[in-house]
């Protein structure tokens, strides 16, 4: 079972829950970005990457292995971004930390390159001077 207080993961059941260690658990996202979107979430309400303990840490990231591993085989995606928003200028919207594991497909967008750097809006695409 989730504990702590006040947040919208812990409301869900663990008959959703799509994978889980004994600090973890993992769901589907509600308003996924691609097939298989993924969260990966602390059972402990915290809202930062800072707040979690070491042992926290190692479980949140051994359960982003066993998803991406999952996803892999139900999904075959060709590609994954795997990331945290932390903080309401890098667009966190729930203070329950969770691990996006978001599996990427070519073609899913004309053009991936640049990768996470597009959560800044225009800064994504560089050039190389030469």
């Amino acid at each position: 079972m989730a504990t702590g207080g006040d947040s919208p993961f812990l409301a869900i059941s663990e008959s959703d829950w799509v994978a889980a260690n004994n600090l973890a658990f993992a769901i589907r996202d509600r308003f996924p970005a691609s097939p298989g979107h993924t969260l990966v979430i602390p059972r402990r309400l915290i809202a930062n990457w800072d707040a979690a303990t070491p042992a926290e840490r190692e479980a949140i990231l051994a359960l982003v292995d066993q998803v991406k591993h999952a996803l892999g085989e139900s999904h075959r995606p060709d590609g994954f971004n795997l990331g945290i928003n932390e903080g309401v200028a890098a667009g966190q919207t729930v203070f329950h930390l969770h691990f996006h594991v978001i599996p990427r497909y070519v073609g899913d967008v004309p053009d991936p390159r640049g990768g996470i750097r597009h959560a800044v809006m225009g800064r994504g695409h560089w050039e190389v001077a030469e």
